[in-house]
Formats: C-alpha cells, structure tokens, sequence
C-alpha cells in the first residue's frame, strides 16, 4: 500500500511541461495551412491580422533613419533543427531602434526567401533575430541571390551538421557584416514570427540590397534542409510599409 501511495505521488507530481510538443511541419498535415488548427497555442497563426511573411509593396516614404549597426559578435552553435539551419552567437551584434537597444539572439535561414520584394522571392533568406530587454523582438531579414561566393558563409557551410538536431560548435569565426549589404536601407513593417506560434508585434526590418552566394553555396543549404522551408504569403490586412 505504501509503494501505491508513493507511486501515485510521483505520478500526480509529473510537470505540466511533460506534454509532448506540437508537431509542425512545412509539408503534409503539419503544414503551414494547417498550423492554426494544431493546437490552441497556433491560433494566432489562422487568425492574427498581423502575420508575416508578406510581399512588400506600396510604400510610404516614411524617412526612415540609418541602422546604427555593431558587429563584434562571434558564433557560438549551429543546429540543423529539421526546420531551419540556426546559428546561436556568443557576444552580442545590437542596434538602435525606436530609443531602445536590441541584441542579436540568432540567426537562420530559409530557401526559397519567405518576404518577396515588389513580387520576387528569392533563393534564400537570412533571419537575424534580435531582442531587447524586455523580450521584445527586431527581425533583420537580408535577401541572397545567386552570383559570387559568399566568403562568409563558408565557415557555416563546412560547420554544417551531418545529423538533424545535432548541435555543433562553430570552430571557426565569421565575419558577420559580410553577410550584410553594403548600403543598409530597409524597409519597415510589424509583423509576427514566421513559424508557429506566430506570435505578432515583431518589429520587421527587410534590407532593400540583396548579398549573393554562389550556386554550390545554395546547394549545400537545399540539400541540408531536404525541402522548402518558407512560409507563404500572409495578407497585408491595411498595414503600412515604411521606408
């Protein structure tokens, strides 16, 4: 009777975060059309107003000022999650928006690009995730089209995990601004995550000039991420793109 009592306590002290996760996908019944209906925690993701990605055009003039960019970081992991390859950093690259700071966090990537610009989509997109104090999060988004190698990405490629969800330590240092165009004029909207949960009030900031990466550069990503990882489209719902 005691070994009941005892395994029963076990039992109804097991924690909550012990549900298994949601599983999303961008193929099959785990798709991005899907993600709404998977769980009560993806609904923003059917019926938020603010969603990203989404295809920039029609633009207001808004003056927008320069990005006080600083780049000292040093990557720290990379992961092939099965979604996006993900790059976490050791210091901290930050920038000035709206009088506050914001930090980069970490970066990834998708193939074909999720945003498109007046109509184009493009072969990869960069995702520099950054938040500030209070959790609040800035997307930089750098578009890549196909041209020169990227010297910058050869560290990333060759540190490439050969296993899904096999957490790798970069060995060798990147030079971060080099994966950023020259002229740093961007574009300026809210949106949300790109994947679930979709949560909105992300500050999005889309670099106008593309960088490149050569054709075997893009190869090697296609290849590691087995299948397209963009989200499509989402309705502007009246929101303003700045410049």
């Amino acid at each position: 009777m005691k070994r009941f009592a005892l395994l029963l306590a076990c039992l109804t002290a097991l924690p909550v975060w012990a549900k298994p996760a949601i599983h999303w996908a961008y193929e099959g019944q785990g798709s991005p059309e899907h993600w709404g209906e998977l769980g009560d925690e993806f609904q923003i993701c059917k019926k938020g107003q603010y969603q990203s990605p989404i295809d920039i055009n029609q633009v207001i003039d808004g003056k927008l000022p320069p990005l006080g960019m600083n780049f000292h970081t040093d990557t720290q992991t990379i992961v092939n999650n099965g979604h996006t390859v993900q790059v976490t950093v050791k210091d901290s690259d930050d920038f000035r928006l709206d009088n506050d700071v914001f930090v980069l966090k970490q970066f990834h990537f998708h193939a074909p690009s999720e945003n498109h610009l007046f109509g184009k989509a493009f072969p990869l997109e960069a995702h520099f995730v950054h938040a500030n104090k209070k959790g609040e999060l800035a997307v930089l988004a750098v578009m890549f089209e196909v041209g020169a190698e990227n010297s910058a990405l050869k560290p990333l490629l060759a540190a490439l995990p050969s296993e899904v969800d096999r957490v790798e330590v970069m060995k060798q240092r990147m030079d971060l601004a080099a994966l950023f165009p020259t002229v740093k004029h961007y574009y300026r909207f809210s949106g949300s995550l790109t994947t679930p949960p979709c949560t909105e009030g992300v500050r999005w900031l889309i670099l106008k000039q593309p960088v490149t990466l050569s054709a075997a550069q893009l190869a090697k990503f296609e290849h590691a991420l087995k299948h397209a990882n963009n989200r499509p489209l989402q309705p502007l719902n009246g929101r303003i793109i700045v410049e």
